[in-house]
């Protein structure tokens, strides 16, 4: 069987996961034939990670727009990308993406492809139209990357929030009132939980850290019952930072979220959380080879 080519991409998408070098991400891709998940996983568990890094990198520019009707609901959360940071701020491009938001909660639409289809009722021109005029007009591609539409549910109350344009939040609950909700939209920017409670974390991810704990563990000279303990307090401490009600509420940290919402006789019913980017692996560019380049090329 031949053996896998690493090639560059692959040791850099590695090394944005883990920090560790180059040589050592080539060596563990080369042993896991290629398979990233495998080699961050073997590296994990030999201790050679230096900085473990979040999944879902922000490396892709543009706006996170949040558009409502009302307390209850409904509501749409929308990510149009850009390629630079300065198109981002500027007022044509902001317009679009506000504009483009609005259009998708009017028309209740909860896909992108169907949203660029749609007519504007003051232009008569279609979404996709528009991005392509602004495309030509700034320089850059332009993309609706992603949209979720948020219906409106009986008795719930809904809460959003949007950082700076660059991340936001919907939360729907089931009792409580608009400022806990919104309180818990700016709580989910900040900590980025991944589900709502421990029991909705998947066995095989649980099965996984359990593993890679344990093997972190391997070698210490404690007992077996002692390294077990030590691995069960990590695991529970896991399942709180992954779930939201486990952990510590971003205004009071003595208090958990879940405990909040028992206080407020109140529940989740659901949250989305978008980071303008998040995913998207932006190439990097040599600027000084560049230039040599540029200048190469002008003789």
């Amino acid at each position: 069987m031949t053996p896998t080519i690493i090639t560059a991409a692959m040791v850099q998408a590695l090394r944005a996961r883990t920090g560790a070098g180059m040589m050592d991400c080539k060596k563990a891709l080369e042993a896991a034939d290629g398979n990233l998940d495998a080699a961050s996983d073997a590296m994990r568990k030999s201790g050679q990670i230096q900085a473990e890094k979040k999944s879902g990198r922000i490396a892709a520019e543009g706006l996170i727009v949040i558009k409502t009707k009302a307390v209850t609901g409904p509501a749409i959360i929308l990510e149009v990308n850009c390629e630079t940071d300065f198109v981002a701020r500027d007022e044509n491009f902001k317009q679009f993406a506000e504009k483009t938001a609005q259009c998708a909660l009017d028309h209740q639409i909860s896909d992108v492809e169907t949203l660029l289809s749609v007519t504007f009722a003051d232009t008569r021109e279609t979404v996709e139209k528009m991005r392509e005029a602004l495309v030509a007009k700034l320089g850059e591609n332009i993309q609706l990357r992603r949209l979720q539409w948020v219906a409106a549910k009986a008795d719930a109350v809904l809460g959003a929030y949007v950082h700076m344009g660059r991340i936001g939040a919907i939360v729907q609950l089931k009792g409580g009132d608009e400022q806990l909700a919104k309180d818990l939209a700016l709580h989910i920017i900040a900590n980025n939980p991944v589900v709502i409670s421990a029991d909705d974390i998947a066995e095989q991810i649980i099965a996984k850290e359990r593993e890679i704990i344990m093997a972190q563990s391997q070698g210490s000279g404690k007992p077996q019952a002692v390294v077990d303990k030590m691995v069960e307090g990590r695991l529970n401490k896991f399942r709180d930072e992954m779930s939201l009600l486990g952990q510590a509420f971003v205004k009071d940290p003595t208090l958990r979220v879940g405990q909040l919402l028992k206080n407020a006789g109140a529940e989740v019913i659901s949250f989305v959380r978008y980071a303008v980017g998040e995913g998207i692996e932006k190439p990097t560019e040599d600027f000084a080879e560049a230039v040599m380049a540029q200048v190469k090329n002008s003789f």
